[in-house]
């Protein structure tokens, strides 16, 4: 198999919970060796975050810690902090969200770690960063509602609600393993090492695209409008037969071309429908008409003529739905990691040069710890592929 991109990287993965595994969970899928650091007892806490479980472990665990080796350390005794420095001491990369400052105690903050190996990329994910924030927890559901995302999901008469995953956290890993990646291109050119810092304020407050920029332009903070988009129309769902149909209609021509494949020509005609700032402003009574005609058959028939003409839509899924789509346009959306974990989404980007890593289940609590402190207590090479599974020394 030809190289993957972070072939010989190896990254120490002391963080918990979601921000940080998935993004320690993407380096592994580019063929990072990745060392996931656990408590003894008890490990990450969303080992016990179910149901669902596995035969293994719980579904939410198993989401975002494939393709890593588990070993416990107790960094509260003499022993585990020496092979955590030792891993510190040998890893490319260090990953970690504990409390701001607290790693410390154990000798095992940034300045320690650069001290121990000035050539690593120490990564730091945090709630609301590491200054007047640094005291507050970061849980993706709070700076949903700190970040604004609440007050722009849902419905206009409704209250504010979350995204119905937690969505921040996936974004700031996102943003911590481009983080890295740039680091680690910085390093080949200049042989240093440096502090990664991400948090969840602010991947969400960059994530926010046209909203803000609504905000920075106007003043005016953008409020809920359910499914309709504030400057486009139709860009929503419609009722249909059946279920709702997401219609997204860019432009003048789109809509002409929706307005025909519908027996409705003369509504492209109407001035006051003619211009997307004319729909947008008579929304209410455009969507009326729509949903008159669209109401008389199934979402999916719709779905079928309308994406025949190069009209953006499809029916409103729920998420066994939107596998089932991904795979009938050939995306292969799943892998099977095997060693009776569950199917998982495959890493989403594709190279012409080379795959994946081969996915391997999720780790058991200590699965690795004969074999990764045999390395640490050996000579510097590199570790083999993750073998078959083994029972937790």
């Amino acid at each position: 198999m030809e190289a993957l991109p972070l072939d010989g990287v190896v990254v120490a993965d002391f963080s918990r919970v979601l921000a940080g595994p998935y993004a320690t969970m993407l380096l592994a899928d580019l063929g990072a060796t990745v060392i996931k650091v656990e408590r003894p007892g008890t490990g990450d806490d969303t080992r016990s975050w179910g149901p669902p479980w596995t035969e293994n472990s719980s579904s939410y665990f198993e989401s975002v810690n494939r393709g890593k080796r588990s070993v416990r350390l107790d960094l509260s005794q003499d022993e585990g902090r020496a092979a955590a420095r030792e891993l510190v001491r040998r890893a490319d990369v260090l990953v970690e969200n504990f409390k701001v400052g607290s790693l410390a105690q154990y000798g095992l903050d940034f300045e320690s770690a650069h001290e121990l190996n000035p050539g690593l990329i120490y990564t730091s994910i945090s709630g609301f960063g590491s200054q007047e924030g640094a005291e507050l927890p970061g849980y993706d559901f709070v700076v949903q509602a700190l970040g604004g995302l609440m007050s722009i999901t849902g419905e206009s008469d409704r209250p504010p609600v979350k995204v119905g995953v937690a969505v921040v956290d996936v974004l700031t890993g996102k943003d911590a393993a481009l983080g890295i990646m740039a680091a680690l291109r910085h390093r080949e050119m200049t042989g240093r090492g440096q502090h990664v810092e991400v948090n969840l304020m602010s991947s969400l407050l960059g994530s926010l695209a046209n909203q803000m920029s609504s905000l920075l332009t106007t003043g005016i903070a953008p409020q809920r409008m359910g499914n309709q988009h504030p400057s486009i129309a139709p860009y929503e769902t419609l009722r249909c037969e059946d279920a709702f149909l997401a219609v997204a209609v860019g432009n003048d021509a789109q809509f002409r071309k929706l307005s025909e494949a519908l027996g409705m020509v003369s509504l492209a005609d109407d001035p006051k429908f003619a211009t997307n700032a004319q729909r947008v402003a008579h929304r209410e009574e455009m969507v009326s008409r729509l949903e008159n005609v669209l109401g008389a058959r199934p979402a999916a028939d719709w779905q079928q003529r309308l994406q025949g003409v190069g009209i953006a839509c499809g029916q409103v899924n729920d998420l066994s739905g939107a596998v089932h789509y991904a795979e009938s346009l050939g995306l292969r959306p799943m892998v099977d990691p095997g060693g009776g974990a569950a199917m998982q989404v495959r890493m989403p980007i594709d190279f012409s040069g080379h795959g994946s890593a081969e996915a391997t289940a999720p780790p058991l609590l200590g699965e690795h710890d004969k074999e990764v402190l045999a390395w640490l207590e050996g000579p510097e090479q590199q570790l083999p592929p993750i073998s078959s599974r083994r029972d937790p020394q």
